[in-house]
């Protein structure tokens, strides 16, 4: 079984080599790594053709942005999952990969989904973030699980599509409604710990990164017909205290 990884980057040079490192010390052997840079102006590129290798494509342009990069390379991809890491973060340990592949052997699935931790540039864990009460029900009060936690077969995204560019932050959350809620793909909660994630990220800081994906949210239901409660949507960051208390 082939894993594909997408990395998008840009001016991503103090990250980027701990990323690369995360993949290339996998114990799975047979993985394609794919670097799709928006045109850097720093050294990003430099650190990627230092570990330039017969395993590791890259390309390097301008871009419409995070999602549009991560469309060009899914069609590079040629696995049989896809996977992605963003350029801040790495994989939690060297046998996620390897973890991952005997998972879906295991299962007949479309989709695994795990768990990640996020870390502070100290190293300081603050969160672990689980996929282990998470379910397709959840989109529609505005929980999904932790993008990087996913792993797709390839063959989802040339059924269903990829993702949406009419997006700024959300159109993870639109594609993971379009896939498990609208055409209710086959998934499995791995219990997986599959990435070590900084804070900080596009979507998760800020009243006006709040507002823009509570926004955000709600047009990807609208837009898959998905029926939900615009006020559940709005005080979701109150259901996750109701939840944590009761766990």
């Amino acid at each position: 079984m082939k894993i594909s990884i997408i990395t998008v980057c840009y001016n991503s040079a103090i990250t980027i080599e701990r990323t690369i490192l995360s993949v290339k010390s996998q114990t799975y052997s047979n993985i394609e790594y794919i670097i799709v840079d928006g045109n850097s102006k720093d050294n990003t590129l430099e650190i990627v053709k230092k570990h330039e290798e017969k395993s590791i494509k890259w390309i390097s342009e301008p871009d419409k942005g995070l999602y549009d990069a991560m469309n060009k390379g899914i069609s590079m991809a040629t696995g049989d999952l896809i996977g992605i890491l963003n350029s801040d973060d790495t994989f939690n340990s060297t046998t996620v990969i390897e973890e991952i592949v005997g998972f879906h052997r295991q299962n007949t699935i479309d989709a695994s989904v795990g768990n990640i931790i996020q870390h502070k540039d100290n190293g300081k864990i603050v969160r672990l973030y689980s996929s282990k009460y998470w379910s397709p029900e959840k989109l529609k009060i505005g929980f999904m699980p932790p993008h990087p936690s996913i792993f797709f077969k390839r063959e989802l995204f040339n059924k269903y599509g990829v993702y949406d560019l009419g997006f700024k932050i959300g159109a993870d959350y639109e594609l993971i409604t379009r896939f498990f809620l609208k055409n209710k793909i086959s998934w499995k909660y791995s219990g997986i710990t599959t990435t070590a994630m900084l804070v900080g990220g596009l979507s998760s800081s800020g009243t006006s990164s709040y507002k823009l994906i509570t926004k955000e949210i709600q047009k990807a239901l609208t837009m898959n017909g998905i029926e939900f409660s615009p006020f559940k949507i709005k005080m979701r960051f109150f259901w996750k205290i109701i939840g944590f208390l009761k766990k």
